[in-house]
Protein backbone atom coordinates (compact mmCIF):
# COMPACT_ATOMS: atom_id res chain seq x y z
CA UNK A 1 0.00 0.00 0.00
CA UNK A 2 1.50 3.32 -1.07
CA UNK A 3 0.71 6.26 1.18
CA UNK A 4 -1.71 8.78 -0.25
CA UNK A 5 -0.46 12.35 -0.01
CA UNK A 6 -2.62 15.35 0.80
CA UNK A 7 -1.03 18.49 -0.64
CA UNK A 8 -2.64 21.68 0.71
CA UNK A 9 -2.76 24.38 -1.95
CA UNK A 10 -1.40 27.67 -0.68
CA UNK A 11 -3.48 29.50 -3.28
CA UNK A 12 -6.39 29.21 -0.83
CA UNK A 13 -4.41 30.34 2.23
CA UNK A 14 -4.66 33.74 3.86
CA UNK A 15 -1.82 35.36 1.93
CA UNK A 16 -1.28 37.95 4.63
CA UNK A 17 -0.36 35.06 6.94
CA UNK A 18 1.21 32.73 4.40
CA UNK A 19 4.12 31.48 6.51
CA UNK A 20 1.82 30.95 9.49
CA UNK A 21 -0.76 29.07 7.41
CA UNK A 22 1.91 26.90 5.80
CA UNK A 23 3.29 26.06 9.23
CA UNK A 24 -0.22 25.24 10.48
CA UNK A 25 -0.87 22.59 7.82
CA UNK A 26 2.60 21.10 8.25
CA UNK A 27 1.98 20.88 11.99
CA UNK A 28 -1.33 19.19 11.15
CA UNK A 29 0.53 16.51 9.19
CA UNK A 30 1.05 17.84 5.66
CA UNK A 31 4.31 16.64 4.13
CA UNK A 32 3.71 18.41 0.79
CA UNK A 33 2.80 22.04 0.06
CA UNK A 34 1.33 22.83 -3.37
CA UNK A 35 2.45 26.15 -4.83
CA UNK A 36 0.51 27.43 -7.85
CA UNK A 37 2.52 29.70 -10.14
CA UNK A 38 0.29 31.62 -12.57
CA UNK A 39 1.56 34.13 -15.12
CA UNK A 40 -1.56 35.89 -16.42
CA UNK A 41 -0.91 34.44 -19.90
CA UNK A 42 -1.35 30.67 -19.80
CA UNK A 43 -4.05 31.20 -17.16
CA UNK A 44 -5.98 34.42 -16.41
CA UNK A 45 -4.51 35.04 -12.98
CA UNK A 46 -1.26 36.07 -11.28
CA UNK A 47 0.05 34.34 -8.18
CA UNK A 48 3.31 33.25 -6.62
CA UNK A 49 6.82 33.81 -7.93
CA UNK A 50 10.23 32.39 -7.04
CA UNK A 51 10.63 34.75 -4.07
CA UNK A 52 7.66 33.07 -2.35
CA UNK A 53 9.12 29.62 -3.01
CA UNK A 54 12.47 30.78 -1.62
CA UNK A 55 10.78 32.12 1.51
CA UNK A 56 8.86 28.89 2.00
CA UNK A 57 12.03 26.85 1.51
CA UNK A 58 13.64 28.81 4.33
CA UNK A 59 10.66 28.23 6.58
CA UNK A 60 9.79 24.55 6.06
CA UNK A 61 11.22 21.14 5.23
CA UNK A 62 7.95 20.09 3.56
CA UNK A 63 8.10 18.96 -0.08
CA UNK A 64 7.47 22.05 -2.23
CA UNK A 65 5.29 20.91 -5.12
CA UNK A 66 5.49 23.79 -7.60
CA UNK A 67 2.86 23.81 -10.35
CA UNK A 68 3.94 26.02 -13.25
CA UNK A 69 0.78 27.32 -14.93
CA UNK A 70 2.88 29.50 -17.21
CA UNK A 71 3.52 29.92 -20.89
CA UNK A 72 6.91 28.56 -21.99
CA UNK A 73 7.56 26.93 -18.60
CA UNK A 74 11.03 25.83 -19.68
CA UNK A 75 12.11 29.46 -19.09
CA UNK A 76 11.29 29.11 -15.39
CA UNK A 77 12.92 25.80 -14.53
CA UNK A 78 16.23 27.17 -13.30
CA UNK A 79 14.81 30.06 -11.30
CA UNK A 80 12.36 27.86 -9.38
CA UNK A 81 14.91 25.09 -8.91
CA UNK A 82 17.29 27.69 -7.49
CA UNK A 83 14.51 28.93 -5.19
CA UNK A 84 14.17 25.48 -3.63
CA UNK A 85 11.36 23.64 -5.41
CA UNK A 86 11.38 19.88 -4.81
CA UNK A 87 9.07 19.18 -7.72
CA UNK A 88 8.18 21.18 -10.83
CA UNK A 89 5.11 20.36 -12.91
CA UNK A 90 4.60 21.85 -16.37
CA UNK A 91 1.54 21.79 -18.61
CA UNK A 92 1.58 19.87 -21.86
CA UNK A 93 -0.56 22.64 -23.39
CA UNK A 94 1.82 25.44 -22.36
CA UNK A 95 4.75 24.67 -24.65
CA UNK A 96 5.61 22.80 -27.84
CA UNK A 97 8.77 21.75 -26.00
CA UNK A 98 7.34 19.82 -23.04
CA UNK A 99 9.95 17.08 -23.44
CA UNK A 100 12.74 19.66 -23.27
CA UNK A 101 11.20 21.21 -20.16
CA UNK A 102 10.95 17.83 -18.42
CA UNK A 103 14.56 17.05 -19.28
CA UNK A 104 15.67 20.41 -17.89
CA UNK A 105 13.82 19.75 -14.63
CA UNK A 106 15.40 16.35 -14.14
CA UNK A 107 18.85 17.68 -14.98
CA UNK A 108 18.45 20.01 -12.00
CA UNK A 109 17.76 17.05 -9.71
CA UNK A 110 14.14 18.13 -9.24
CA UNK A 111 11.15 15.80 -9.58
CA UNK A 112 9.41 16.33 -12.94
CA UNK A 113 5.66 16.44 -13.43
CA UNK A 114 3.40 16.80 -16.47
CA UNK A 115 -0.10 18.28 -16.16
CA UNK A 116 -3.11 18.01 -18.46
CA UNK A 117 -6.17 20.25 -18.62
CA UNK A 118 -9.62 18.60 -18.54
CA UNK A 119 -10.12 18.36 -22.33
CA UNK A 120 -6.53 17.55 -23.29
CA UNK A 121 -6.25 13.98 -24.63
CA UNK A 122 -4.56 11.64 -22.17
CA UNK A 123 -2.19 10.43 -24.87
CA UNK A 124 -0.02 13.45 -24.06
CA UNK A 125 0.80 12.05 -20.63
CA UNK A 126 0.88 8.42 -21.73
CA UNK A 127 3.82 9.17 -24.03
CA UNK A 128 5.74 10.77 -21.16
CA UNK A 129 5.09 8.34 -18.31
CA UNK A 130 8.56 6.78 -18.35
CA UNK A 131 10.11 10.25 -18.11
CA UNK A 132 8.12 11.83 -15.29
CA UNK A 133 7.77 11.44 -11.54
CA UNK A 134 4.25 12.82 -11.37
CA UNK A 135 1.25 12.91 -13.72
CA UNK A 136 -1.25 15.64 -12.88
CA UNK A 137 -4.84 15.29 -14.06
CA UNK A 138 -6.57 18.65 -13.69
CA UNK A 139 -10.12 18.23 -12.45
CA UNK A 140 -11.01 21.87 -13.18
CA UNK A 141 -9.85 24.38 -15.76
CA UNK A 142 -6.73 25.93 -14.20
CA UNK A 143 -6.47 29.52 -13.07
CA UNK A 144 -8.71 29.98 -10.04
CA UNK A 145 -9.43 28.21 -6.77
CA UNK A 146 -12.86 27.27 -5.49
CA UNK A 147 -14.15 25.54 -8.65
CA UNK A 148 -16.26 22.38 -8.63
CA UNK A 149 -14.70 18.99 -9.42
CA UNK A 150 -15.49 17.81 -12.95
CA UNK A 151 -17.06 14.31 -12.79
CA UNK A 152 -15.33 13.21 -16.02
CA UNK A 153 -12.07 13.34 -14.04
CA UNK A 154 -12.82 9.95 -12.45
CA UNK A 155 -12.48 8.07 -15.74
CA UNK A 156 -9.36 10.03 -16.70
CA UNK A 157 -7.71 9.17 -13.40
CA UNK A 158 -8.58 5.49 -13.76
CA UNK A 159 -7.05 5.38 -17.23
CA UNK A 160 -3.77 6.97 -16.16
CA UNK A 161 -3.62 4.81 -13.03
CA UNK A 162 -4.03 1.69 -15.17
CA UNK A 163 -1.16 2.79 -17.42
CA UNK A 164 1.12 3.48 -14.45
CA UNK A 165 0.32 0.18 -12.78
CA UNK A 166 0.61 -1.87 -15.98
CA UNK A 167 4.12 -0.50 -16.56
CA UNK A 168 5.08 -0.74 -12.87
CA UNK A 169 6.29 2.83 -12.88
CA UNK A 170 7.38 4.87 -9.88
CA UNK A 171 5.12 7.74 -10.90
CA UNK A 172 2.70 9.58 -8.67
CA UNK A 173 -0.81 10.36 -9.94
CA UNK A 174 -1.99 13.77 -8.77
CA UNK A 175 -5.40 15.40 -9.03
CA UNK A 176 -5.97 19.14 -8.63
CA UNK A 177 -9.22 21.08 -8.60
CA UNK A 178 -12.40 21.02 -6.54
CA UNK A 179 -11.11 18.49 -4.02
CA UNK A 180 -13.32 18.30 -0.94
CA UNK A 181 -14.57 15.51 1.32
CA UNK A 182 -16.82 14.13 -1.43
CA UNK A 183 -14.59 14.46 -4.48
CA UNK A 184 -11.51 13.33 -2.54
CA UNK A 185 -13.16 9.96 -2.02
CA UNK A 186 -13.97 9.69 -5.72
CA UNK A 187 -10.49 10.70 -6.83
CA UNK A 188 -8.76 8.33 -4.42
CA UNK A 189 -11.01 5.47 -5.50
CA UNK A 190 -10.12 6.26 -9.13
CA UNK A 191 -6.41 5.95 -8.34
CA UNK A 192 -5.08 9.39 -7.42
CA UNK A 193 -2.36 9.16 -4.76
CA UNK A 194 -1.62 12.89 -4.43
CA UNK A 195 -4.63 15.13 -3.84
CA UNK A 196 -4.32 18.90 -3.99
CA UNK A 197 -6.87 20.65 -1.78
CA UNK A 198 -7.17 24.36 -1.13
CA UNK A 199 -10.53 25.68 0.03
CA UNK A 200 -11.38 22.39 1.76
CA UNK A 201 -8.31 22.88 3.96
CA UNK A 202 -7.85 26.59 4.47
CA UNK A 203 -11.54 27.60 4.56
CA UNK A 204 -12.68 24.61 6.61
CA UNK A 205 -14.82 25.21 9.69
CA UNK A 206 -12.43 24.92 12.59
CA UNK A 207 -9.44 25.99 10.53
CA UNK A 208 -6.79 24.25 8.41
CA UNK A 209 -6.05 21.49 10.94
CA UNK A 210 -9.72 20.50 10.98
CA UNK A 211 -9.84 20.55 7.19
CA UNK A 212 -6.77 18.33 7.01
CA UNK A 213 -8.26 15.86 9.48
CA UNK A 214 -11.55 15.61 7.59
CA UNK A 215 -9.76 14.86 4.32
CA UNK A 216 -7.41 12.39 6.02
CA UNK A 217 -10.42 10.46 7.27
CA UNK A 218 -11.80 10.29 3.74
CA UNK A 219 -8.47 9.21 2.26
CA UNK A 220 -7.81 6.54 4.89
CA UNK A 221 -11.08 4.91 3.87
CA UNK A 222 -10.38 5.14 0.13
CA UNK A 223 -6.67 4.48 -0.38
CA UNK A 224 -6.31 1.69 -2.92
CA UNK A 225 -3.61 -0.99 -3.01
CA UNK A 226 -0.61 -0.02 -5.16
Amino acid sequence: MRATVLAPSLLAADLGRLAEQAAAVVEAGATWLHVDVMDGHFVPNLTFGPAVVRALRGATEAYLDVHLMTAAPERWVDVFADAGADGLTVHAEATPHAHRALQAIRERGVKAGLALNPLTPLAAVEAALEEIDLALVMSVDPGFGGQAYLPRSDARLRTVRDWIDARRLDCRLQVDGGIDATSAARAAAAGADVLVAGTAVFAAPGGPAAGMERLRQVLSANTRPM
